[in-house]
């Protein structure tokens, strides 16, 4: 064999070796669940819709996709991230199941809750509880009291650059033994317990978990007290940014 031919052999080789590599480079994907009655959806531009969400997440790398059906194994399977917002109805049971087995396995979860109640059962799943009613604010309102800026943040990825964040109508949420607060209202806010609608005697005021993050087996879950944090309409510089961080953290894992 030649020198010549031995030298285009080798190059060939070594392209063959490095072409599978590339090939390999799959963007990760992650999945909006629009199967329990969502009326914020990826697909619409309109003011309170997800659209701004999706392109931002996609321009951190994501292929997004959305789905209608019931959250299985066989459905979740591949996928980096699975985002359940403003959810109506609940998940049924063996739904529940599947996702849990997901995150087990390595899934990241981002959940953000429009009504907190249709997903009580995931959430109890997660060790999480929730308030019986959205918070008011006392400091650092926006317009009304339930609509008003977070500042009080954990360390943590999800708020790389971001020093505040915004929320309209946030429910408290309560971590469980695994997981734990990583944005809290100031200690002035309290939940309407006797629904008179007024801050008065009997009512819980303090500080309040609005974001919480754990782990779960393998994998993570962020759950969100508010799902308008990311509406097109509210996503603001600080919104958007923590929406990129959100996608890193969904993705690169």
């Amino acid at each position: 064999m030649s020198k010549t031919t031995l030298t285009l052999s080798l190059i060939f080789a070594l392209i063959l070796t490095v072409l599978p590599s590339f090939a390999a480079v799959v963007p990760p994907t992650v999945i909006f669940d629009q199967g329990h009655g969502q009326r914020f959806t990826t697909g619409d531009p309109g003011e309170l819709q997800l659209s701004k969400l999706a392109d931002t997440l996609r321009a951190s790398g994501a292929t997004i996709t959305t789905t209608t059906a019931p959250l299985s194994d066989e459905l979740l399977k591949g996928a980096a991230g699975l985002v359940i917002s403003g959810a109506f109805k609940p998940l049924q049971p063996e739904e529940v199941e599947a996702v849990a087995r997901f995150v087990q396995n390595g899934g990241r979860l981002a959940v953000m809750l429009h009504i907190a109640p249709p997903l009580g059962n995931l959430l109890a799943r997660l060790g999480i509880d929730f308030s019986n009613s959205v918070l008011h604010e006392r400091q650092n309102v926006i317009d009304s009291d339930l609509n008003f800026r977070v500042t009080d943040l954990s360390p943590n990825p999800l708020f790389s650059g971001v020093s505040s964040f915004s929320a309209y109508g946030v429910w408290a949420i309560r971590p469980g033994t695994s997981s734990s607060a990583i944005a809290r209202t100031s200690p002035e806010a309290w939940v309407d317990l006797n629904g008179d609608k007024v801050l008065s005697k009997g009512d819980a005021v303090g500080a309040f978990a609005v974001i919480v993050m754990g782990p779960l087996g393998k994998g993570e879950f962020t759950v969100f007290g508010d799902d308008a944090i990311f509406q097109n309409r509210f996503l603001d510089d600080n919104n958007r940014k923590l929406a990129t961080n959100l996608g890193i953290w969904l993705t690169r894992h």
